[in-house]
């Protein structure tokens, strides 16, 4: 699995770490800082990434992927989780499944598969919710798994909506 995350030195802005993958890659990629990803080429395998995701029109993805905000114009089959946004572009195509709390589909963009509209609220991972709650990831894993805390199994990984998570976080103060 390539994990990329921070570099020593200064950071540059988001918006000007821009990658583009225009040849054929299989595996698992893990952006953990934010980065303007586009895929031009094929890729296969699992993708979870930060900041804005662009699936070209010659592209051909065989993926779950795990982002902020992914705008699809090519190809891609398996399970889509968009934070904040996704939008489906002509002559884009999904096979699959779709969580997001805002959807465009553009006339000409196909769908093929569900689409859970996950309401307000960006959605977290283990990690995240660890660092959110101060406690340690094994423990946020437990209570998922024993249905103490709310969460959905999505691409085998366990995703946390804040919004519920904040109400969970009001219950157990009052409690």
């Amino acid at each position: 699995m390539a994990v990329l995350g921070r570099s020593k030195g200064r950071e540059p802005e988001p918006q000007s770490r821009m990658l583009d993958v225009t040849a054929r890659m299989e595996g698992s990629l893990v952006f953990q800082e934010p980065v303007n990803l586009r895929i031009s080429g094929r890729f296969s395998g699992s993708l979870q990434t930060r900041g804005e995701l662009t699936v070209g029109p010659q592209a051909e993805v065989q993926a779950d992927i795990t982002g902020e905000s992914i705008i699809i114009a090519g190809r891609v089959n398996g399970k889509i989780v968009a934070q904040n946004s996704l939008r489906i572009i002509p002559p884009g195509v999904v096979t699959g499944e779709i969580w997001t709390p805002l959807l465009e589909v553009q006339a000409g963009a196909q769908i093929q598969g569900s689409i859970q509209m996950t309401g307000q609220g960006s959605w977290m991972g283990v990690q995240e919710v660890a660092e959110y709650l101060e406690v340690e990831p094994r423990l946020v894993e437990q209570w998922a798994r024993e249905g103490k805390l709310p969460a959905a199994q999505q691409a085998g990984q366990w995703r946390f909506e804040k919004s519920k998570i904040d109400e969970w976080v009001s219950t157990q103060k009052s409690s």
